[in-house]
Parts: C-alpha cells; structure tokens; sequence
C-alpha cells in the first residue's frame, strides 16, 4: 500500500488509519525508526524485536540452553559458597 503523507512543519507525520491497522500498530502503539540509503523506514517494536532476535540466532549455537548452563553454573558456585 502506497499514500503521500504530508509532513507539518513541525516534522509531526500522520500514518493513515489504513496503514496502520494493516501493521497491526494501537492507538499509542511504539515504531522504531532507522534511515536506510535514504528513505525512513518505520517499524513496530514488535517486527523489530523479532527481526533483531532472528539475527542473534545466527550466532547462538545449537545445543543445550545457554540459560540453562548458566543456571547450573550459578547453582554450582552457590553450593562452593
């Protein structure tokens, strides 16, 4: 979907209700905004969390939790206390 928007002087934008209800955003919902070659992109927190969570995975490596291991560790160290 494509629209102009018209910026106020003040740089407020207004994203239409269309837009909005079709990235699923509230009212007093929460974007994050980045510059990409130029162009603003605006993203809800949500789609961004999951975005930056599947580029952390990358470098997780596969196996047993890593919360578990640390839980383990803490409990060994607790029991050497």
């Amino acid at each position: 979907m494509s629209q102009v928007i018209l910026m106020a002087s003040n740089g407020r934008v207004v994203i239409p209700a269309a837009m909005r209800a079709e990235i699923g955003l509230q009212e007093g919902g929460s974007l994050v905004a980045r510059v990409e070659n130029g162009v603003v992109v605006l993203e809800p927190i949500g789609e961004a969390v999951r975005r930056a969570q599947s580029l952390v995975r990358r470098y997780i490596p596969a196996g047993p939790s890593l919360v578990d291991e640390v839980i383990a560790e803490r409990h060994q160290a607790a029991e050497h206390e």
